[in-house]
């Protein structure tokens, strides 16, 4: 495997996996507004909602107007998470184009999140996998839990590289690692790649870590040093998980851009724009920034 990338394609997961563990009820303008500003800061792909059950996470519950209403860039794609085939008729429905579905790699979490079984969530997701093939519609799968569980503790990678190469032979387009709890520390995140790696291209793999033990940056430098070249981010480290206790928010997307540019991997991101938006979004919802970059920003340091 080569060494570090010479582009990383930031995937901004704030307006979806940001917003949806917040407790107090976000406006619908809001988040049109809050997703049409990171639009204009040269990100390449934005997951803007869910469309999922509004009984599980009532703060998605306004997914189709969200979508419907936001200003969609040219060179921007904006996936929605699609957990079964009634979220991917409503995508449908709304004229999504690029979609996520998801699993996990332990069982109890699986249980948690999505009231089924591994093999049941597989069974739930190929149809619309099926289906979003024929249309040509974009798909990339999550896997939750990749590195580590709330219930079940350390997961083995060789569990994750099965899951993800069955996620890959029923047509993933790219398949993201996501250390849903931030357990995961370097070599165990270099570990993880490397087998999955050996049973899906590296080229199709992603990294999705949550920054609760401050591992992320660590992390993602691992796996950048094996070529992995997708990062998930959430501006002002917006996030968590509501059935993965003590789930902190996911790396904040200025600290990955911060590292990345003094690395000269080239994003295509305006950092400057992006950290403005980070205190902006964080003001509007009455809670810290957790991103050091955007702190450092805000207080004049550079």
């Amino acid at each position: 495997m080569a060494g570090y990338p010479t582009h990383v394609r930031i995937v901004e997961v704030g307006p979806r996996d940001g917003l949806q563990n917040e407790a107090g009820q976000i406006d619908t303008a809001a988040k049109v507004a809050f997703i049409d500003r990171l639009s204009q800061t040269g990100l390449e792909v934005i997951e803007v909602t869910s469309m999922v059950n509004p009984q599980w996470v009532p703060q998605l519950a306004d997914a189709e107007e969200v979508y419907r209403r936001i200003h969609r860039h040219q060179g921007v794609s904006y996936p929605v998470l699609v957990p079964n085939m009634e979220g991917w008729k409503r995508a449908l429905a709304t004229g999504v184009q690029t979609i996520a579905v998801f699993t996990a790699a332990s069982e109890t979490f699986n249980r948690k999140n999505t009231h089924c079984s591994i093999a049941e969530s597989l069974e739930r997701i190929s149809p619309v996998l099926e289906q979003a093939r024929s249309m040509n519609v974009t798909v990339r799968g999550y896997i939750s839990c990749a590195l580590g569980c709330p219930y079940e503790g350390d997961i083995e990678p060789h569990r994750v590289a099965d899951l993800a190469a069955r996620l890959n032979r029923l047509g993933c387009d790219e398949i993201a690692l996501g250390d849903t709890i931030g357990i995961g520390t370097p070599l165990q995140a270099k570990s993880l790649v490397k087998s999955v790696a050996e049973q899906v291209p590296l080229e199709r793999l992603a990294i999705h870590f949550h920054d609760t033990y401050g591992q992320a940056l660590a992390n993602i430098l691992a796996c950048l040093e094996l070529g992995v070249s997708v990062v998930d981010s959430s501006v002002a480290g917006l996030g968590g998980c509501p059935y993965a206790p003590g789930a902190s928010g996911n790396v904040a997307t200025e600290d990955v851009l911060y590292m990345l540019h003094g690395m000269n991997i080239h994003t295509g991101v305006d950092l400057a724009a992006l950290s403005k938006i980070g205190r902006a979004i964080c003001a509007q919802l009455g809670r810290d920034n957790h991103s050091h970059v955007g702190r450092a920003l805000m207080s004049g340091k550079r």
